[in-house]
Protein backbone atom coordinates (compact mmCIF):
# COMPACT_ATOMS: atom_id res chain seq x y z
CA UNK A 1 0.00 0.00 0.00
CA UNK A 2 1.56 3.15 -0.86
CA UNK A 3 1.90 5.73 1.98
CA UNK A 4 0.49 8.60 -0.07
CA UNK A 5 -2.59 8.04 -2.11
CA UNK A 6 -3.14 11.78 -3.88
CA UNK A 7 0.94 11.67 -3.96
CA UNK A 8 1.58 8.27 -5.03
CA UNK A 9 5.20 8.57 -6.11
CA UNK A 10 5.95 10.67 -2.40
CA UNK A 11 8.18 8.46 -0.67
CA UNK A 12 9.16 10.92 2.30
CA UNK A 13 7.59 11.72 5.13
CA UNK A 14 6.36 15.12 6.16
CA UNK A 15 9.34 17.41 7.92
CA UNK A 16 8.19 18.86 10.64
CA UNK A 17 9.50 22.42 10.10
CA UNK A 18 6.39 23.80 8.99
CA UNK A 19 3.85 24.07 11.14
CA UNK A 20 1.20 26.67 12.94
CA UNK A 21 -0.49 26.90 16.12
CA UNK A 22 -3.75 28.40 16.67
CA UNK A 23 -5.98 29.57 19.91
CA UNK A 24 -8.88 31.91 20.18
CA UNK A 25 -9.17 31.65 16.28
CA UNK A 26 -5.87 33.53 15.85
CA UNK A 27 -2.17 32.36 14.72
CA UNK A 28 0.46 32.37 17.89
CA UNK A 29 3.49 34.37 16.66
CA UNK A 30 7.05 32.64 16.57
CA UNK A 31 5.72 29.50 17.75
CA UNK A 32 9.46 28.04 16.91
CA UNK A 33 9.20 24.05 18.96
CA UNK A 34 6.19 21.92 19.77
CA UNK A 35 6.61 19.11 21.62
CA UNK A 36 5.36 15.45 20.73
CA UNK A 37 1.96 14.63 21.10
CA UNK A 38 1.56 11.63 23.74
CA UNK A 39 -1.09 9.52 25.04
CA UNK A 40 -0.47 6.30 27.34
CA UNK A 41 -3.38 3.59 27.88
CA UNK A 42 -2.06 1.65 31.55
CA UNK A 43 -2.44 -1.78 31.23
CA UNK A 44 -4.95 -4.14 33.37
CA UNK A 45 -3.33 -7.51 34.31
CA UNK A 46 -5.92 -9.56 35.70
CA UNK A 47 -7.04 -13.36 35.79
CA UNK A 48 -10.05 -16.06 35.40
CA UNK A 49 -9.76 -17.76 38.68
CA UNK A 50 -9.84 -20.97 36.97
CA UNK A 51 -6.83 -20.42 34.58
CA UNK A 52 -3.91 -20.32 36.93
CA UNK A 53 -0.97 -20.03 34.79
CA UNK A 54 -0.88 -16.88 32.88
CA UNK A 55 -2.93 -13.57 32.77
CA UNK A 56 -5.07 -11.37 30.45
CA UNK A 57 -4.50 -7.53 29.63
CA UNK A 58 -6.51 -5.42 28.76
CA UNK A 59 -6.90 -1.15 28.12
CA UNK A 60 -7.25 1.01 31.39
CA UNK A 61 -6.62 4.78 32.03
CA UNK A 62 -5.85 7.04 29.35
CA UNK A 63 -3.17 9.57 30.10
CA UNK A 64 -2.28 12.75 27.30
CA UNK A 65 1.27 14.01 28.07
CA UNK A 66 1.56 17.91 28.22
CA UNK A 67 2.51 19.74 25.44
CA UNK A 68 5.16 22.32 25.73
CA UNK A 69 5.64 25.44 23.73
CA UNK A 70 8.80 27.16 22.62
CA UNK A 71 9.24 31.06 20.80
CA UNK A 72 12.27 33.49 20.78
CA UNK A 73 11.32 36.36 23.71
CA UNK A 74 9.51 39.11 22.08
CA UNK A 75 6.65 41.63 23.00
CA UNK A 76 4.20 39.96 22.12
CA UNK A 77 2.27 38.96 25.05
CA UNK A 78 0.12 35.52 24.82
CA UNK A 79 2.04 33.32 26.26
CA UNK A 80 2.10 35.45 29.77
CA UNK A 81 -1.29 36.64 29.63
CA UNK A 82 -2.60 33.03 29.39
CA UNK A 83 -0.21 31.58 32.22
CA UNK A 84 -1.42 34.63 34.55
CA UNK A 85 -4.98 33.26 33.94
CA UNK A 86 -4.08 30.38 36.31
CA UNK A 87 -2.35 32.62 38.61
CA UNK A 88 -1.44 36.24 38.77
CA UNK A 89 0.56 37.56 41.37
CA UNK A 90 -0.50 40.84 42.94
CA UNK A 91 -4.16 40.97 41.27
CA UNK A 92 -5.80 40.86 44.84
CA UNK A 93 -7.04 38.42 47.14
CA UNK A 94 -9.88 35.98 45.20
CA UNK A 95 -8.77 37.61 41.73
CA UNK A 96 -5.33 35.29 41.31
CA UNK A 97 -7.36 32.90 38.78
CA UNK A 98 -9.33 33.16 36.09
CA UNK A 99 -11.23 30.08 35.97
CA UNK A 100 -13.79 30.75 34.03
CA UNK A 101 -11.90 30.98 31.07
CA UNK A 102 -8.45 29.40 31.73
CA UNK A 103 -8.44 26.56 29.57
CA UNK A 104 -8.51 27.02 25.74
CA UNK A 105 -9.00 24.21 22.70
CA UNK A 106 -5.35 24.44 20.79
CA UNK A 107 -5.21 23.65 17.31
CA UNK A 108 -1.67 22.15 15.58
CA UNK A 109 -1.62 22.80 12.01
CA UNK A 110 1.29 20.54 10.08
CA UNK A 111 2.60 21.94 6.43
CA UNK A 112 3.85 19.92 3.31
CA UNK A 113 7.11 21.53 1.90
CA UNK A 114 4.59 23.42 -0.61
CA UNK A 115 3.41 25.26 1.93
CA UNK A 116 -0.27 23.16 2.05
CA UNK A 117 -2.14 22.20 4.88
CA UNK A 118 -1.31 18.05 5.24
CA UNK A 119 -1.96 17.42 9.11
CA UNK A 120 -4.10 19.13 11.93
CA UNK A 121 -4.55 18.08 16.03
CA UNK A 122 -6.93 19.74 18.19
CA UNK A 123 -5.90 19.74 21.64
CA UNK A 124 -8.82 20.20 23.91
CA UNK A 125 -8.98 21.72 27.28
CA UNK A 126 -5.03 22.96 27.45
CA UNK A 127 -4.09 25.16 30.36
CA UNK A 128 -0.54 26.48 31.34
CA UNK A 129 1.01 24.84 34.23
CA UNK A 130 4.72 26.13 33.96
CA UNK A 131 6.11 29.83 32.18
CA UNK A 132 9.40 30.43 31.65
CA UNK A 133 9.33 34.13 30.77
CA UNK A 134 13.48 34.43 29.89
CA UNK A 135 15.40 32.13 30.02
CA UNK A 136 18.93 31.53 32.03
CA UNK A 137 20.89 34.69 30.72
CA UNK A 138 24.33 34.07 29.77
CA UNK A 139 26.52 36.92 28.39
CA UNK A 140 28.85 34.67 26.98
CA UNK A 141 26.64 32.86 24.68
CA UNK A 142 25.44 33.15 21.05
CA UNK A 143 21.63 31.82 21.42
CA UNK A 144 18.45 33.31 21.19
CA UNK A 145 16.19 33.99 24.46
CA UNK A 146 13.80 31.51 24.59
CA UNK A 147 10.44 31.54 26.48
CA UNK A 148 8.09 28.29 26.89
CA UNK A 149 4.52 27.60 28.77
CA UNK A 150 4.00 23.80 29.31
CA UNK A 151 0.54 23.09 28.53
CA UNK A 152 -1.41 20.33 30.58
CA UNK A 153 -4.63 18.68 28.26
CA UNK A 154 -7.46 16.36 28.14
CA UNK A 155 -6.94 14.72 25.36
CA UNK A 156 -6.09 15.47 21.42
CA UNK A 157 -7.63 14.42 18.15
CA UNK A 158 -6.86 14.11 14.75
CA UNK A 159 -9.25 16.63 12.42
CA UNK A 160 -9.80 13.38 9.42
CA UNK A 161 -11.18 16.77 7.26
CA UNK A 162 -7.85 17.80 6.29
CA UNK A 163 -7.27 15.54 3.71
CA UNK A 164 -3.75 14.89 1.72
CA UNK A 165 -3.63 17.81 -0.41
CA UNK A 166 -2.14 17.15 -4.14
CA UNK A 167 0.74 18.69 -4.06
CA UNK A 168 1.97 20.79 -7.05
CA UNK A 169 4.74 19.39 -9.60
CA UNK A 170 7.59 21.51 -10.55
CA UNK A 171 7.85 22.47 -13.96
CA UNK A 172 10.99 23.44 -16.13
CA UNK A 173 10.88 27.09 -17.53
Amino acid sequence: MAQFTVNATRFDPYKNFKFRLKWDGRYVAGISKVSVLKRTTEVVTHRDGGDPSSSRKSPGRSEFEAITLERGVTHDLDFEQWANKVWNYGSGLGAESSLRDFRKDVILEVYNEAGQLALAYTVFRCWVSEYQAIPELDANANVVAIQSIKLENEGWERDYDVAEPSEPSFVEP
